[in-house]
């Protein structure tokens, strides 16, 4: 999977691990991720939840025959941050034929909660 030249790499998303049925990512609170009142914007951390989600959904995919994509995302934005990096922690809740439904958490680096979101996602058949 070749991350060059998209969303996570402007962004500055690092995929930390990796395993069937969970994802681990990071992402700096800096200037690429502030909204203009110089809080983590929330659609970068929604941005974050649903990378994490697709990246897991596409690993427990058929890869020859089935890609995915993003059907459905929610977040709340419990707690403010200015700077620093969060983590996102991706576990899949329901794996099924044609949707897998992901529960993501976004936390600092003192373990606290920043965003919570849950992502549906598609499982397409490749042509």
């Amino acid at each position: 999977m070749d991350l060059k030249e998209t969303l996570i790499e402007t962004l500055g998303m690092e995929i930390v691990s990796l395993e069937k049925g969970r994802v681990v990512a990071t992402m700096p609170v800096d200037e690429r991720t502030r909204q203009p009142f110089g809080l983590l914007h929330g659609g970068a951390s929604v941005a974050l939840a649903e990378t994490v989600a697709s990246i897991g959904a596409f690993e427990l995919c058929d890869k020859e025959t089935e890609s995915v994509a993003g059907l459905e995302i929610n977040a709340n934005h419990v707690r403010a941050k200015k700077d620093g990096i969060v983590t996102a922690v991706a576990t899949v809740l329901h794996q099924g034929r044609t949707t897998m439904v992901w529960d993501i958490k976004i936390t600092d680096e003192n373990d606290k909660l920043i965003c919570t979101s849950r992502c549906t996602m598609a499982v397409i058949k490749r042509k």
